[in-house]
């Protein structure tokens, strides 16, 4: 801590023009009231600032206010209210009295954003597309929280693992837990370091401190760094200086769905926010929420397998069954090559191959081993089995809950100079879905900062630290507790065992009792053929329960006391000592960065300059990530820093901006991000825009280091020195589509590379009349060294065989395109009226054969609304929301192989209700509010494996919102 001030001391110093005591300064005070231009009642949390300067102040109860200011008069003063017009006030002399009437309205095209440029500017000339969430569009949205209300944005899709759990994606190659989108809390990269992905808003902003969220779709990376390839979500908060008093939210409801354990279930959400200033010198704020509920359940019971023939139909009349949100049920093996040997080979104690060996004897050798063999099996190629799984409510723990806590200091220099320490805690229970499904159980994750800023640079330096809690694989700890109550070995010795001997008795008996009617010898072959292939159904029954005999069972002592002891014991474990499913992460990110904006020394054209230095501390306390040569867990060092040029020609119609971007990671090359963009405007509100940028994604922590041995396979890391450690450079390693496909061929390793992406945008963004807000834009997308999985099996002897899972780079380049549309329109009495639709497609999708390039995006998507906030100034609300997507195929590792190449990973399309109505009491400052989401209660999954979303109802308290 005392290297960072000595740190910002030192920049201080190099600063013109910003330090400046605050005791050099003549200090006066301006007073005033504010009141509704409507109503004549005072209005209190108005903010008044001084223009050009951060000096300001919050009207208290009665709608007073004092501003202590060093600035020389006149001065201006500025009062914002979110949904009223600004108004400003010309201060000439000290003892003034400023009294300000203030209207609501409903303004389109006002907004001003930061993230487009890192600059503000007005949202209708930013250089790229923009979506912006206020606090008005927050207390309006009929979504139960303003995280769900994002996915009414244009082009904004949602991915739903659970009910705390949302990943955030546009334009394609969406993912759960995804790590191509960028979110930032108050300027602080907010994933969790070991995952790489934001775990939705779990350890994120309260509602009540939320000042607005934006999201720029598509490539971010010139300003925002690696893995801004999709886009950014950056979440900011209220100020304390701004945003003063007590503040406090409780909201209950209803979760309703009818294929969950309970159909109906009860829901919580409290959060409370206090914040203070004093003398617009020192502030403070505090915030914590609590959410509690029982979750939103995946309980699909179609088989994905493809085995045997079989298809998705939920029947688990299938011996290989897989079912999707089934666990334990993964392992298979094929019945035929695994008991061909010992069905041939007679020997002491092989019951079956001793009566296999008798029956071929007694025909005289006229029907052989072999012949018999293939007779008493179902299919000589559709024979695999698989064990018993358990349902995911059985395993999972939907008790979901999630504690926030936020405080921060902060103090002001003077106008234009402000330091601040900021802390935000969060732990919870929740589930997620990867190549498996995890229960994310008392999960904590932790991220404070201190950072110095002025209207014109910033300083800081945030660490985030990521502890895993009690989480867990929900598919390991199905097959753990398999293996716990009986090794697969037994369990299928057992089971091959009871169906040839069944199938072997009927086959005698069928062939004894045809050869004595009479039949000859190949006749009577065909004849037991059928009798023991016709009944198969009834041998694989009569085989899973015997395998089965003595099976735990949720609910039991038993059951609970293996999966303890399984969920106990780190990930992945072993057959000897115990599959363990515990997953260990204790990874820490550390990052210092700054920005300087050159506004004050250069005046004919803008400049920025910026740059940080990250570093991940991995940690699964060695079970996940390798190992170095001394036996610990590697670092990960990045830096990287950014220019930008902006210049406004033609009487300022015309924005020309470039920004050129470079950065490193100690792995991988150093990639260059350059941007470039135009805006002109016409007409005054009419825009035009056109870019053209690059943005990359470094391979992510487990995709750099993973070493993990899995019951399918052992997935590693794409560098190098892993592939070495485990000689696949060496030995001949072939693809497992190769392998499964009856002509293997050995796969050769490139260098793995960060993908990267080259996106060119025209839009175009217009008021019309003060009433009709329009925004439109098409994109296209060239992403080169995409990122994927290959499995590769690795032959040790004729029987044996590895599977590896690595990350590799597509070798050719993925093309997508796509437009989005939106429109408002303020009608009479502030009602407005709105949608948007957009579409998003992979070009060359044809072209890549077999690879998976997991897009996971419908074409189509759109929303449609109508609200009013305030209705004849009768402080009654409402707003109503379609919402529709179109059905896709969904693929990524959780979804079975088979699934993915036949394309059967469909989500169906759907449709969804949204609405709410509101009432705001001014005088005891309290707002109630009722709502739903998905109110008529059509279901809906929004990706595959991920639970079913049925109807949320809510009413709720608030005060001084």
């Amino acid at each position: 801590m005392k290297n960072t001030l000595r740190m910002l001391c030192l920049f201080l110093a190099l600063l013109p023009g910003v330090w400046h005591p605050l005791s050099a300064q003549t200090q006066r005070t301006v007073t005033g009231t504010v009141v509704d231009a409507a109503t004549k009642q005072p209005m209190p949390g108005v903010s008044v600032t001084v223009k050009g300067a951060s000096t300001g102040a919050i009207t208290n109860s009665n709608g007073e206010f004092s501003v202590k200011t060093g600035r020389s008069l006149p001065l201006t003063l500025v009062f914002t209210y979110v949904g009223f017009s600004p108004e400003e006030a010309v201060v000439t002399s000290e003892g003034q009295g400023i009294n300000i009437q203030l209207s609501s309205t409903e303004v389109l095209g006002k907004e001003v954003v930061v993230s487009a440029s890192r600059v503000a500017e007005s949202i209708l000339q930013s250089p790229v597309s923009i979506e912006k969430l206020d606090t008005r569009a927050i207390r309006a949205t009929p979504a139960p929280t303003f995280y769900d209300a994002m996915a009414n944005m244009k082009g904004v899709e949602m991915s739903t693992q659970s009910l705390t759990f949302k990943s955030v994606n546009t334009r394609g190659f969406n993912s759960n837990g995804n790590t191509r989108m960028l979110q930032l809390i108050d300027g602080m990269d907010n994933q969790a370091p070991g995952l790489n992905f934001s775990v939705g808003n779990i350890v994120g902003i309260t509602e009540l401190d939320m000042d607005n969220v934006e999201i720029l779709p598509g490539a971010a990376s010139a300003l925002y760094g690696p893995n801004a390839l999709n886009g950014i979500v950056l979440l900011n908060s209220k100020s304390p200086f701004q945003y003063q008093g007590l503040s406090a939210n409780v909201k209950g409801g209803i979760l309703s769905e009818d294929g969950r354990s309970k159909a109906t279930t009860g829901y919580y959400d409290v959060s409370v926010r206090y914040a203070k200033a004093f003398n617009n010198k020192f502030a403070f704020k505090i915030n914590i929420g609590y959410i509690k509920a029982d979750d939103w359940q995946a309980y699909d019971d179609r088989d994905q397998s493809l085995l045997n023939g079989y298809d998705l139909k939920g029947t688990r009349t299938n011996p290989g069954y897989n079912g999707v949100n089934i666990y334990g049920d993964e392992n298979n093996v094929n019945m035929y090559g695994t008991l061909k040997p010992v069905a041939l080979t007679p020997a002491p104690g092989n019951a079956l191959g001793n009566g296999i060996a008798a029956l071929s004897a007694a025909t005289g050798g006229a029907i052989t081993p072999a012949m018999i063999y293939n007779a008493i099996m179902p299919d000589s190629v559709n024979t695999f089995v698989s064990r018993t799984g358990y349902n995911e409510r059985d395993l999972a723990d939907y008790d979901t809950k999630n504690l926030k806590f936020n405080a921060a200091l902060h103090y002001r220099f003077h106008s234009n100079l402000e330091l601040f320490a900021q802390g935000s805690y969060g732990t919870g229970t929740t589930v997620y879905t990867g190549a498996d499904r995890y229960s994310i159980k008392n999960f904590r994750m932790g991220q404070y900062k201190i950072e110095l800023k002025a209207d014109n640079f910033y300083v800081r330096a945030y660490t985030t630290q990521e502890r895993s809690g009690d989480s867990y694989a929900v598919g390991t700890l199905g097959s753990g507790i398999n293996e716990a109550w009986k090794p697969s070995q037994t369990w299928y010795q057992q089971y091959f065992g009871t169906y040839a001997g069944g199938a072997l008795t009927a086959f005698s008996t069928a062939f004894q009792q045809a050869l004595l009617a009479g039949q000859s010898p190949a006749q009577a072959y065909a004849t037991a053929t059928n009798a023991a292939k016709g009944n198969a159904a009834n041998f694989h029954t009569a085989a899973r329960n015997t395998a089965d005999q003595g099976r735990l069972l949720p609910g039991t002592p038993e059951f609970d006391a293996a999966a303890n002891k399984v969920k106990d014991k780190p990930i992945p474990g072993d057959l000897a000592t115990g599959i363990g499913a515990k997953f260990m992460d204790k990874t820490n990110l550390y990052q210092a960065e700054f920005m300087y904006n050159f506004k004050n020394q250069i005046d004919f054209m803008e400049l920025m300059v910026g740059g940080n230095y990250r570093v991940y501390a991995l940690n699964s306390e060695k079970t996940i990530f390798a190992l170095d040569d001394n036996g610990n867990e590697f670092r990960i060092n990045e830096y990287g820093g950014y220019v930008q040029l902006g210049k406004r020609l033609f009487e300022d119609n015309l924005k020309l901006s470039a920004a050129l971007r470079y950065d490193k990671n100690e792995n991988f090359k150093g990639q260059f991000s350059p941007r470039v963009s135009a805006v002109y405007t016409f007409l005054k509100t009419h825009n035009l825009r056109a870019s053209y940028q690059t943005a990359f994604r470094i391979p992510h922590c487990q995709d750099q280091y993973i070493d993990l041995l899995t019951p399918q396979a052992r997935l590693l890391g794409g560098l190098p020195f892993l592939r070495e450690r485990y000689g696949l450079d060496k030995t001949p390693v072939y693809t497992l589509e190769s392998v499964q496909a009856g002509a293997p061929q050995a796969y050769t390793f490139k260098e793995f590379k960060p993908e990267k992406v080259l996106a060119f945008e025209i839009g175009y963004k217009a008021l019309l009349a003060d009433r009709v807000m329009l925004d439109a834009y098409i994109y296209t997308n060239t992403f080169k060294n995409f990122n994927g999985s290959q499995v590769l099996v690795k032959p040790i002897s004729a029987t044996v065989r590895e599977i590896y899972s690595i990350p590799v780079n597509y070798d050719k380049d993925l093309k997508s395109w796509g437009w989005a549309l939106g429109l408002d329109y303020r009608l009479p009495a502030n009602f407005i009226v709105g949608g948007n639709v957009s579409f998003n497609k992979l070009r060359n999708e044809d072209e890549l054969g077999s690879f998976q390039p997991m897009y996971n995006t419908p074409r189509y998507r759109y929303n449609l609304y109508v609200g009013n906030r305030n209705i004849s100034n009768s402080n009654f609300g409402f707003n109503v929301t379609w919402r529709w997507q179109e059905a896709f195929v969904w693929s990524s590792s959780f979804v079975g192989p088979l699934v993915r190449v036949n394309n059967l990973g469909e989500i169906p399309a759907y449709g969804a209700l949204d609405a709410q109505v509101s009432k705001l009491f001014p005088k005891p400052k309290i707002t109630v509010k009722i709502g739903g989401a998905n109110i008529l209660g059509k279901k809906y999954t929004q990706s595959w494996g991920n639970p079913t979303v049925g109807t949320q109802a809510y009413a709720s308290i608030g005060y001084n919102l």
